[in-house]
Formats: structure tokens, sequence, C-alpha cells
């Protein structure tokens, strides 16, 4: 099934209501992101209190260290656009903004995936071995990429050509 790919424009808004909308819109998928990735940092945060992370060997420990220091970076990038936006409030840098906001979502993404990678890969290798772990964090990773950036740049692509090929007709 073909997704049919057309972008949307709002001829009635004028520049400063369209970057409005846009950092709402980008300031409320990131504030439900943050929430996501708090979650998994506070769980990877409490891991090696529990009772039997000792027993993690020495690639599980690898996998955590990646992990949380990935989920570190993902709660920082997340949490920076609003934290900025208060900072900038009123200062007419909402263009700016938007942009830096945009690029922190996709590195904030790109840190998440890792780090769910890295969380499952070790939560299945302190319940079986290495050999799934490693299966099925590849399979978390791949599944994140595809999903996260792959679908989403190749519909952007496909949008760009055509009306690249529109505009040249």
């Amino acid at each position: 099934m073909s997704e049919v790919l057309e972008p949307l424009e709002n001829t009635d808004e004028s520049p400063k209501e369209r970057v409005d909308r846009e950092l709402g819109e980008l300031l409320q998928g990131l504030r439900v992101a943050a929430t996501g990735v708090q979650v998994l940092f506070a769980f990877l945060l409490t891991l090696p209190f529990s009772s039997g992370f000792s027993k993690v060997d020495t690639t599980g420990n690898w996998l955590f260290y990646i992990a949380v220091i990935s989920a570190a970076f993902a709660s920082i990038c997340t949490i920076a656009p609003a934290t900025q936006h208060r900072i900038l409030f009123r200062s007419g840098l909402k263009e700016p903004l938007l942009r830096r906001a945009n690029r922190l979502g996709v590195a904030g993404a790109l840190a998440l995936a890792v780090a769910m990678a890295c969380s499952t890969a070790l939560v299945v290798d302190a319940l079986t071995s290495a050999w799934p772990a490693a299966v099925v964090g590849t399979g978390v990773a791949l599944l994140c990429a595809w999903l996260w950036f792959v679908q989403p740049l190749l519909s952007l692509r496909l949008v760009r050509t055509d009306t690249l090929t529109t505009n040249d007709a």
C-alpha cells in the first residue's frame, strides 16, 4: 500500500504565525518524548543499585554504560528546547530557536534509539545470553532507524522530488 504524500501549505498563515505554530508543535512533541526518555533514564540510574546487577558480565556492563550515557544525552537534548524557550521568551529569536530545537530533537531521538537498543539488549543478556541480546538489540535499533529516520527521510525526499518535478514542468 502506497502513501500519497503532499505537503500541506496554509497560505492564510503569516510567517510569524507559522513559526509560532511550528514551535508549539515541536515543543509538544518533545514534551511527549522527554517523558519516555526520563522514565528510561530513571530506570537505568537505579539499575546498579538492584541486587542482581553484580551478576552482569562485561558485555552487560558495556551495554549499561552506553545506555545510561545515551539516555542522559537524550534527556538533555529533549529538555533543552523548552529551557531555551523560557530563557529566550520574548526575545524575537523564535525562528533560530525552532531550527535549533528541531536539530536537538533529532539528536535526542538518535540517542534515545541507542539507549533503547542497549537497554533492551542488556535485559535480554541478563535473561539469556549475548547472542540473543545482540539480535534483539539490533532489531530494536533497526526498527528505530526505519520508523524514526529512514521512512520520514524517504518521504521528505519523495515530496521534494515531486515538488521539483512539478515546478520544472
